[in-house]
C-alpha cells in the first residue's frame, strides 16, 4: 500500500476559496477507496470549519519556531488532517490568502515557507508522528518549496507537483530568499531564482519527480508563451515529467437523480422530466414558460478570461433568436451593468442574477438545454462536466480542459455516437455566435439533440477515474 502526504494551503470543507480545495478535498478520499494510505497536511487557519474533534499530537522546531502539529479528521471520512498550528502566521480572520478586508496577507511567504517545511519534517518522519510517506503531492505554488527542501534530504519521498492554474506563481523580492532562511544551494537559475525574483512554483516545477496538471491540453499549453507565464521553457524542458490528469466532480452532489433542489429528478432513462426543471427556471427567472425555445444558461466569474467580452458583443444578435438566455455570477462591474442593462432592454428573452447562489446553480444546470462556456483558457473546469451530468449541451472554446471533456457535434462525431456539445476555436465573437446557431439550429432536430444529451450523460467524470490515473503515476515512482 502506498503512502502519500497530501499537502495544500486548502481544503474543503475545512476551507475553501476556489477550485484547489475541492480537488485536495475530493481527491485523497478516492484514493482511499482505491487503497493508497492518504494524510492531509494544510494550515491551522483561525477560519477553519469542522465537527470533527482536533486535538494535539507533537511539535516540531523549524528556523527556531516551536511549531505544533494538530490532528484532526476530513469531515464525513476516515483521512487523518495534520493541522499546521502556529497562531502568529494563522489565528487571525481571513483566508489562506487575503485578511479581513480582502488585502493580501503581507506575511504570506512566511505563512506558506512554514507549511512547506513542517511538510518535510513529516516527509522524513521528523514529526514525531511515526508515519513515514513514499509520495509527498503538492499542490499550486503555496506548496512549491516542499520538492525543492526535499532535493537536498537523503532517502526522500518521492514528490508530484500539481499546477492548478499557471497563473498564480508566488513571485516575492530577492530579499524573501534570506528571510525565509533558504539554504543558499537552492538559489541560482536552475533553482528558486526567476529574473531576479523568488519564486515559490519555481520550487515544484524545476525540483519535483513528476509535474501534473489538471487536463492533457493545458499541459501543452503550459509549454507556450501564452499560457506559460515565463516558465514554458523549463515546462518544455520536463515535458517527460509532465503529465495531464482530468479533475473530477462530485457525483453525488450533481446527481440529477438525487438532487434535492431540483424541480423534478431525472436521469438518462426519464429524460422527459428535464421539461419540468426548464418550466421551473422560466418561471423562477420570470421568463415566458416556453418548451420551443432552447434556454441558454452561463454560470460564471464575469471576468475576461470567462469570455465574458465575447458575450457581450454576440448578445445583440443572440437575442434575435428564437432563444432565452439565463446568466449568474459577478465580477467586473462594468459587465455586470452591461448585462443588468441587456436583460432590462429584453425582458422576455434574458435574466440576469448578480452574485453566486448554489441551489440556482443546480437549478440552472437541470433546467437549462445549452451551457455556455467561451472561456479564454480554462486548466480544467468543472461546469461543462457538470453539464454533461444533467443532459445539458456545453458549447466551449477549444481550450484546456474544455477540448479534452467536449467532443464537437459534427457528422462524424454523430454517426460513432462521440459528440457531447459544440466547440470553436478563435476567442472571437464571430465564432462564438456561428457556434450559437449551429446549436439553435441542431436543437430543432429533437432525436439528434436527445442523442447529444444522453452521450453526454454516459460519461464517466468521477474522482475514482482521475484517481486512478494517479495511482498509476504513484506507481511509476
Amino acid at each position: 500500500m502506498k503512502k502519500v502526504l497530501f499537502v495544500s494551503s486548502e481544503v474543503y470543507p475545512l476551507i475553501k476559496t476556489g477550485g484547489l480545495a475541492d480537488v485536495c478535498g475530493s481527491l485523497p478520499p478516492a484514493l482511499l477507496e482505491l487503497g493508497t494510505d492518504v494524510r492531509l497536511i494544510m494550515p491551522n487557519y483561525q477560519a477553519i470549519k469542522t465537527t470533527e474533534e482536533i486535538y494535539f499530537k507533537s511539535t516540531v522546531q523549524v528556523n527556531r519556531m516551536d511549531v505544533n502539529i494538530l490532528e484532526t479528521r476530513l469531515p464525513g471520512t476516515q483521512i487523518v488532517v495534520w493541522l499546521v498550528d502556529y497562531p502568529m502566521f494563522f489565528d487571525f480572520p481571513g483566508n489562506p490568502y487575503v485578511d479581513e478586508k480582502g488585502d493580501p496577507w503581507l506575511n504570506s511567504a512566511e505563512r506558506f515557507a512554514l507549511l512547506c517545511r513542517v511538510a518535510v519534517e513529516v516527509s522524513m518522519n521528523r514529526g514525531y508522528l511515526d508515519w513515514e510517506p513514499d509520495i509527498v503531492h503538492c499542490n499550486d505554488w503555496q506548496t512549491g518549496l516542499v520538492p525543492a527542501l526535499l532535493s537536498l534530504e537523503t532517502h526522500r519521498p518521492a514528490t508530484v507537483f500539481t499546477i492548478h492554474n499557471m497563473a498564480y506563481q508566488g513571485l516575492f523580492p530577492k530579499e524573501t530568499c534570506g528571510l525565509l532562511n533558504i539554504p543558499r544551494e537552492l538559489w541560482h537559475l536552475d533553482g528558486l531564482e526567476f529574473n531576479g525574483f523568488f519564486s515559490f512554483i519555481k520550487g515544484g516545477l524545476a525540483y519535483a519527480d513528476r509535474i501534473t496538471t489538471v487536463s492533457p491540453t493545458y499541459a501543452e499549453e503550459i509549454q507556450t508563451a501564452e499560457f506559460g507565464y515565463g516558465f514554458e521553457g523549463l515546462l518544455s524542458h520536463r515535458k517527460e515529467d509532465l503529465i495531464g490528469i482530468i479533475n473530477g466532480i462530485d457525483v453525488e452532489h450533481w446527481n440529477p437523480k438525487a438532487d434535492i433542489h431540483i424541480a423534478a429528478p431525472y436521469d438518462a432513462l426519464s429524460l422527459a422530466k428535464k421539461q419540468l426543471s426548464k418550466s421551473a427556471l422560466q418561471a423562477k427567472v420570470a421568463l415566458p414558460v416556453d418548451n420551443k425555445v432552447p434556454v441558454f444558461t452561463l454560470i460564471s466569474r464575469l471576468v475576461e478570461q470567462k469570455g465574458i467580452d465575447l458575450i457581450l458583443d454576440c448578445l445583440p444578435e443572440m437575442l434575435t433568436l428564437p432563444l432565452q438566455f439565463i446568466l449568474l455570477g459577478s465580477g467586473d462591474k462594468v459587465f455586470e451593468q452591461k448585462l443588468n442593462d441587456f436583460a432590462k432592454q429584453n425582458p422576455e428573452k434574458m435574466a440576469v442574477t448578480l452574485g453566486y447562489d448554489e441551489v440556482m446553480a443546480h437549478q440552472m444546470e437541470a433546467g437549462a438545454d445549452v451551457f455556455l462556456m467561451p472561456s479564454r483558457f480554462e486548466p480544467c473546469g468543472l461546469n461543462q462536466l457538470y453539464s454533461q451530468r444533467y443532459g445539458t449541451v456545453p458549447i466551449v472554446r477549444k481550450t484546456g480542459g474544455l477540448a479534452d471533456t467536449v467532443c464537437d457535434a459534427l457528422p462524424e462525431t454523430f454517426t460513432n455516437k462521440t459528440a457531447t456539445g459544440f466547440v470553436f476555436d478563435d476567442a472571437t465573437a464571430g465564432a462564438l455566435m456561428e457556434v450559437i446557431k449551429r446549436s439553435v439550429l441542431v436543437y430543432g432536430f429533437s432525436e439528434l439533440w436527445s442523442q447529444l444529451q444522453l452521450n453526454g450523460m454516459q460519461k464517466d467524470y468521477s474522482w475514482l477515474r482521475s484517481a486512478k490515473e494517479y495511482q498509476a503515476l504513484y506507481e511509476q515512482l
